[in-house]
């Protein structure tokens, strides 16, 4: 096993169950440390800043309408004339997995369920769900998003179950 496959296989697949290469040593398994928190960038800004105020925003081709995430130009034809839209942040559950595992610094709760949303306005999202007993995750799951602020002050979207008019 050389050195290049085993640094590539713990920085790709981040916590990874495997021997340790040295012989004699006896760790079984090589922790990676957890992940960076949510960076903003200067494409994705608006909608960091959208959070902010309790607004989901989707990226749109001004052209064409479709939304997608943020790029530098549409992926369907290539104009580069996008837009920050607001979304009504309502979707369905496209797949979902329970992590049993802290990992990330931001995401501290655990069990923590990870989804795939596919949002009403067309594209996926992938984020978490929250206030869900997991007998009741379901692909095609009716969600909404809500915002949650985590201990530094970074607001994120997350996704929760709809809950009826007359529940509320």
């Amino acid at each position: 096993m050389s050195c290049e496959w085993f640094w590539w296989q713990w920085w790709c697949a981040g916590l990874v169950v495997t021997r340790e290469p040295r012989p004699g040593s006896d760790a079984v398994s090589v922790g990676r440390p957890l992940p960076g928190d949510v960076v903003e960038d200067a494409i994705d800004q608006p909608f960091w800043d959208a959070c902010r105020e309790g607004i989901f925003l989707v990226y749109r081709c001004a052209e064409c309408g479709k939304s997608f995430w943020p790029a530098g130009s549409c992926p369907t034809h290539g104009m580069q004339s996008t837009e920050w839209v607001r979304s009504s942040g309502r979707g369905r559950v496209h797949t979902w997995t329970v992590v049993h595992h802290k990992y990330s610094r931001t995401f501290t709760d655990s069990p923590t369920i990870v989804a795939v949303v596919q949002l009403d306005d067309g594209p996926f999202f992938h984020t978490n769900l929250t206030a869900v007993d997991f007998v009741e995750l379901a692909v095609g799951l009716a969600v909404q998003v809500f915002f949650s602020a985590d201990d530094e002050g970074m607001v994120l979207p997350v996704f929760r179950p709809v809950v009826p008019a007359d529940d509320r």
